[in-house]
């Protein structure tokens, strides 16, 4: 098994300036384009923490606090929170940020579950994570107080 790799070493910080193509008519940024940003910041995140192809399992918890303005930047910050295996939970919270002032407020988060895929295109184990920090390590065990709660709420499938 590969040694554990730290938390802090999946943190991914991506912006987006949001322009008039990527908001509604109210002037502000699209749910859906707001949740392919956090997709593919959390996928970076997983693939940074496991070095292997991943693919979205579930998404979890994704909120809508604050609209984002044509003119504002997104920035989504995304780090993995826990690995069960053969998935992880990334977390992704997105700021809003006034370019000309540089206020900020938290406008979205959710939590994203992702599978390692290994060369054959099936699951494989992601490495184990190293939580270093009373935050970090809050983070791993919420994710599985999460997990937990996702997992006992399945319905079974029709065979």
């Amino acid at each position: 098994m590969p040694a554990p790799k730290p938390a802090a070493d999946s943190r991914v910080e991506v912006t987006h300036l949001v322009m008039p193509f990527d908001a509604n008519t109210l002037g502000t940024a699209f749910g859906g384009t707001v949740m392919q940003w956090t997709d593919l910041a959390a996928a970076m995140a997983a693939m940074r923490h496991a070095r292997v192809p991943v693919v979205t399992a579930s998404i979890d918890q994704l909120s809508f606090l604050a609209p984002i303005r044509i003119g504002q930047m997104a920035i989504l910050h995304a780090q993995v929170n826990a690995v069960f295996g053969t998935s992880m939970e990334v977390g992704v919270e997105v700021q809003t940020e006034d370019p000309l002032t540089g206020e900020r407020k938290k406008c979205c988060d959710a939590f994203l579950t992702f599978v390692s895929l290994g060369p054959d295109g099936q699951p494989t184990r992601a490495p184990p994570l190293r939580t270093d920090s009373d935050d970090e390590r809050r983070r791993e065990r919420e994710a599985g107080e999460r997990r937990a709660a996702r997992l006992a709420s399945r319905t079974p499938r029709a065979p």
